[in-house]
């Protein structure tokens, strides 16, 4: 344990997190998904959180904090998977479950402290949904009923 408490670097990146993670939250809030506002930015800055929480530990251990990103890796698909539902005709929820990655992935670039990247990460999630969206045939045309 360290004998240093310093709360601004972890609040700082902790929110930068927060803020990149609520746009692809509410954009799935609005599409009325499975996971939506409350949940992105809670993914980010978990993911954020370990990485920040054992970086000063484990800075000379480089094999160490690959592990700790394994798991959130693992934890994130984890959950993600928890928002895919297969129907007899369908499976839907892949693309909330891949923005929860992305999202993932989002708060452990910041926490690793490549906000450029994070930003970019969110930028090309938010541009998937806005631009391809409407290329996607309504769910009548790829055999989904109308209440999924």
């Amino acid at each position: 344990m360290t004998d240093e408490f310093s709360l601004l670097p972890h609040l700082s990146a902790l929110s930068i997190a927060y803020a990149l993670a609520l746009p692809i939250g509410w954009n799935r809030e609005r599409e009325e998904r499975s996971a939506g506002i409350r949940t992105f930015p809670l993914v980010a800055v978990a993911s954020c959180g370990f990485v920040q929480a054992v970086e000063t530990m484990m800075a000379h251990d480089p094999a160490a904090i690959a592990r700790v990103l394994e798991g959130v890796i693992a934890g994130i698909g984890f959950l993600g998977g928890g928002a895919i539902l297969q129907n007899k005709e369908s499976v839907r929820g892949t693309a909330t479950a891949a923005s929860l990655w992305v999202t993932g992935a989002t708060g452990v670039a910041v926490g690793l402290g490549s906000v450029d990247v994070a930003l970019v990460l969110t930028v090309f999630t938010l541009l998937t949904f806005w631009i391809l969206a409407p290329l996607k045939p309504p769910a009548r045309e790829r055999g989904e009923s109308e209440g999924e």
